[in-house]
């Protein structure tokens, strides 16, 4: 079968309350759109056609340059019937099916539009729509069949009388249209009360020319769930938080409460991870084998290796962390960094765009940053890089078998060689040679008696005071 697909996201919105077109509010890591879009990938079509409004740069933006995505704009807001006569123009020469969905249903699955493309075929239809029950069909536009069970048209709900309000079988918005069936998108006439023209219309239009038709009641309500409102926002993103870890779950990921973790789309875990309350894996993270995230983390955009511990209250953005490696707890991994295998980096320490070798530990109260930092190194706690100068940022190397004593300053640019020493309470300002102590302190003075003498010179200012208020 021959696709190409409409996708219908030209509606202001404007029930958002929100500058940002409807269809790129974001949900789980991906604009509302974009979930569509993959959804319709997985059909393989020739061509998708979007169809926005005034926000069509902003849109085109958003997706950037897909080979097969083509753009169509409907300026003035006329309908989605409309909306689909503008985007026909872009299907000129193609001959067969064209796929129709709305913008605003991220949850759409495509098993489900296979079905539904499948029984339009195995029917032969010119036209088909995609129909689910609703449990309350509110603003839906209600499905009429005859005596036999045969679509005769659908009702929007401001059209519909008291007797079809009652009906809970409901349009999807999907439809399946042949391209050599008669142009029945001129057909449809304008609706006076709302000033647009329907696609709904397209059924009773077929229906009166004769034209095979179809309608198949195969969708769950959550599925085709609409976003006209930040209330419906809230119930997509929840049932597609729901959807994602319900995947994980049966892929072996074990979730200490499965109600309190979000997870972007695009994240990948792999077997055997374990995931305590309030995680958030964001972005294009792939989390690996045998994992142990505890609560209260945020891991973005990162690679996290097999057997890797994350410990509470940390944050990885943008980075690489290798096999084994524990992080956390109250740490900060910044963009740009790679943590080695079974690396230590304990609480608040901060790395930022850095390499930290493996079988290194910086344990506590330490800031890395343009570090490159080698094998078996022991940062002791309160280290700091000093990598800049109030102008530009300054690399500082630290070799292997390197120990740096606790609350050191190291000012880059600086190298410390293989195997030396860089004593406590040091700033060091020049290059360690390896094996060598780096010492950069002030010498211990100790002045005897110091402590009487001052407690002498306060008690006899105290006195003069107290004789001078006498005289």
């Amino acid at each position: 079968m021959k696709i190409m697909c409409v996708v219908l996201a030209a509606g202001l919105g404007k029930r958002m309350n929100s500058s940002l077109p409807k269809v790129l509010h974001t949900l789980h890591g991906t604009p509302m759109l974009h979930h569509v879009l993959n959804t319709l990938y997985e059909l393989k079509p020739l061509r998708i056609v979007v169809v926005a409004g005034k926000h069509l740069k902003e849109i085109k933006e958003s997706i950037g340059d897909v080979s097969v995505i083509s753009f169509v704009q409907q300026k003035v807001p006329m309908g989605t019937g409309d909306a689909l006569l503008k985007a026909w123009t872009a299907l000129k020469g193609f001959q067969g099916t064209v796929v129709v969905v709305n913008g605003d249903t991220p949850l759409i699955m495509s098993k489900t539009l296979k079905q539904f493309l499948t029984l339009h075929s195995k029917e032969k239809n010119s036209v088909s729509m995609l129909s689910f029950i609703a449990e309350d069909p509110g603003s839906y536009g209600r499905v009429i069949r005859d005596g036999a069970g045969d679509i005769i048209s659908i009702v929007e709900d401001r059209d519909a009388t008291e007797r079809q309000k009652k009906i809970k079988e409901v349009n999807s918005g999907v439809y399946a249209i042949e391209t050599d069936t008669p142009h029945l998108l001129e057909e449809i006439k304008l609706n006076e009360s709302k000033g647009e023209y329907y696609l709904t219309d397209i059924i009773g239009v077929a229906k009166d020319k004769g034209i095979k038709i179809g309608a198949y009641c195969i969708g769950s309500e959550d599925e085709f769930m609409g976003v006209n409102t930040k209330k419906d926002f809230g119930k997509v993103r929840q049932l597609m938080r729901d959807r994602i870890i319900k995947k994980w779950v049966n892929r072996g990921i074990c979730f200490i409460d499965t109600n309190s973790v979000y997870i972007s789309t695009d994240v990948k875990i792999d077997k055997g991870t374990i995931i305590y309350p309030n995680v958030h894996l964001e972005g294009n993270t792939r989390i690996g084998r045998g994992c142990t995230i505890y609560p209260n983390v945020r891991v973005q955009d990162s690679i996290i290796g097999d057997g890797v511990i994350i410990k509470d209250s940390t944050l990885i953005e943008g980075s690489l962390v290798k096999r084994k490696a524990s992080v956390g707890p109250f740490a900060h991994i910044r963009p740009g960094s790679e943590i080695g295998e079974e690396v230590k980096i304990g609480n608040f320490v901060e790395v930022k765009k850095s390499v930290i070798g493996s079988h290194t530990k910086a344990s506590h109260l330490t800031y890395l940053g343009d570090s490159k930092v080698g094998k078996n190194v022991n940062i002791g706690a309160g280290t700091i890089t000093c990598n800049y100068d109030g102008y530009k940022k300054h690399v500082t190397i630290v070799e292997d078998d390197v120990f740096i004593g606790s609350d050191s300053q190291l000012i880059a640019p600086v190298k410390i060689g293989k195997g030396a020493y860089v004593g406590a309470g040091s700033t060091i300002t020049n290059d360690v040679p390896s094996l060598a102590l780096g010492l950069g302190r002030a010498r211990q003075v100790n002045i005897e008696d110091w402590v009487l003498r001052k407690k002498l010179k306060i008690k006899n200012k105290k006195l003069k005071i107290k004789y001078k208020g006498k005289s």
